[in-house]
């Protein structure tokens, strides 16, 4: 079986279509996207229009979350929160009461065992929450919050657009990056590729490239409002 996960897209459609085409080089199985699928890109209902034709099983994340309940106190930096509600109204402009629907409605975890050798657990930040961020250092983090399913073998998951795999315990754990906003300085879209073969794994985080140019045009066609910060995190893979 080969299964792709993929993260964070982030309204990035041209980022997610590049992915698409490179996941469908790899012939899987099942694709699986972990959440972030609208918010703070150029093209929101793209974004969610791609996802809902893959025939991937879908979980939500947190910006998924922002868009259908808005912020939580304490979820955003106070000095960001107005340009943040900014983009937030721009967003849902763009969306309709059945994507709104289709997001409020999502699950926020897989685990994914039927017929496989080994049990996968996979979220967007950590297994009880969608904002949590875990770092690829933080080992403790990692052990006590992102392992916490004692039954599986694999975890996977996303959030923190920082893509990494570890064995940890005789377990893995693999974060599959960002699609639509890496922030490890590496600017191409990142995913998952998950082989499982006769009781082994194999797990390989891909980099695709795409027309970065294009979407910060994108996004001055739009009159975003938060152009230039949203250019600099597309152009330089950085976080804002």
């Amino acid at each position: 079986m080969r299964f792709a996960f993929l993260s964070d897209i982030h309204g990035n459609a041209t980022a997610l279509e590049a992915v698409i085409h490179d996941i469908r080089q790899q012939e899987v199985d099942q694709i699986f996207v972990l959440g972030d699928i609208c918010f703070r890109g150029p093209e929101p209902k793209r974004s969610l229009d791609l996802v809902r034709s893959l025939d991937a099983k879908v979980i939500k994340g947190n910006a998924d979350e922002w868009l259908v309940n808005g912020f939580a106190p304490n979820d955003v930096p106070e000095q960001v929160l107005e340009k943040m509600n900014e983009e937030r109204d721009w967003t849902l402009q763009r969306l309709n009461e059945e994507d709104l629907s289709y997001l409020a409605e999502l699950p926020t975890e897989l685990v994914i065992e039927d017929g496989l050798d080994i049990i996968i657990h996979a979220f967007h930040a950590t297994p009880n929450d969608l904002l949590t961020p875990v770092l690829p250092d933080e080992t403790d983090k990692i052990e006590d919050i992102i392992m916490k399913r004692d039954d599986a073998d694999l975890f996977v998951y996303g959030h923190t657009h920082l893509p990494f795999v570890r064995s940890l315990l005789g377990k893995n754990v693999a974060n599959t990056g960002s699609v639509g906003m890496p922030f490890d300085g590496h600017p191409l879209a990142s995913y998952l590729i998950v082989e499982i073969e006769d009781g082994r794994h194999r797990l390989h985080l891909n980099r695709v490239p795409y027309n970065r140019e294009h979407v910060v045009e994108l996004y001055k066609q739009g009159s975003y409002p938060n152009i230039e910060t949203m250019g600099q995190v597309i152009f330089y893979a950085i976080k804002p």
